[in-house]
């Protein structure tokens, strides 16, 4: 009984999918101006021109992502250098050598 009710739902959700689609229908009456194919080209270059704008702005933001993951090491190698030299002047302030307290 499953098998038959899942081969039934298979076959029915392939004639749904296989029903024709009318976006492109050289035979549209609505399409057959030149005005109207061209108003609808124009429409198309601008829809594609704005995937442009967002996919170049999406892509610069992600790689200044990439570029500080990269940089990161580099950053931490610095930071780690700049705490040994002021724990060393911590400790060399403590135990007298007041000229490495000013730091």
């Amino acid at each position: 009984m499953n098998a038959r009710l899942l081969a039934g739902a298979i076959a029915l959700g392939s004639i749904a999918l296989s029903t024709p689609v009318l976006a492109d229908d050289p035979n549209d009456p609505s399409m057959r101006s030149r005005q109207a194919r061209e108003r609808d080209a124009a429409i198309i270059r601008q829809l594609n021109l704005e995937q442009l704008r967002y996919v170049q702005k999406r892509d610069a933001e992600q790689a200044k992502g990439w570029q500080a993951t990269r940089d990161y090491p580099n950053q931490l190698a610095e930071h780690e250098k700049r705490m040994a030299a002021w724990r060393h002047a911590v400790r060399m302030c403590e135990s007298g050598h007041y000229e490495y307290c000013a730091r």
